[in-house]
């Protein structure tokens, strides 16, 4: 994480194409966190090549490490855009955003792209989070049920 203001904050992946193209995997002003978009790669490898579900689950977790070391959590997540390359794997790509966000349900919206910066390459998220929104979580991440009287 690194000061641009006093009022932002920037944090990195050290990723290739964040200092060759000038951007931050994730910027936080305020109670807002934007993050870049997200793809499966880990170590500079594409994860699960064909397999688009699966790379939505890399993607997620890489966009989620970002709203963590920015002070948010996975509850705080407000709106979601997902970059689908192929029609036939919107429907994988959409049951992996509605298992990690089944309690949270932020905005969404899934476009069909014609392709992303690597061949093998299926999806790609982005994530925008308010720090302070979530409703209380339990340590997996799932919402506690209110306790009515």
């Amino acid at each position: 994480m690194t000061d641009a203001s006093p009022l932002r904050l920037r944090h990195s992946t050290g990723g290739p194409w964040e200092n060759a193209y000038g951007y931050s995997r994730a910027v936080r002003t305020g109670d807002r966190i934007v993050v870049s978009g997200c793809t499966a790669v880990v170590d500079d490898v594409v994860c699960h090549p064909g397999d688009a579900g699966a790379q939505m689950g890399v993607a997620l977790d890489n966009a989620f490490d970002a709203v963590i070391a920015l002070g948010g959590r996975i509850g705080d997540v407000i709106r979601t855009r997902m970059y689908v390359v192929n029609r036939a794997d919107c429907d994988a790509v959409g049951r992996m955003h509605g298992e990690r966000f089944a309690n949270v349900r932020p905005a969404a919206t899934m476009v069909l792209v014609a392709g992303l910066i690597d061949e093998e390459m299926l999806v790609e998220v982005e994530i925008e989070a308010r720090v302070g929104s979530a409703k209380p979580f339990d340590r997996n991440g799932l919402h506690r049920r209110a306790t009515h009287r």
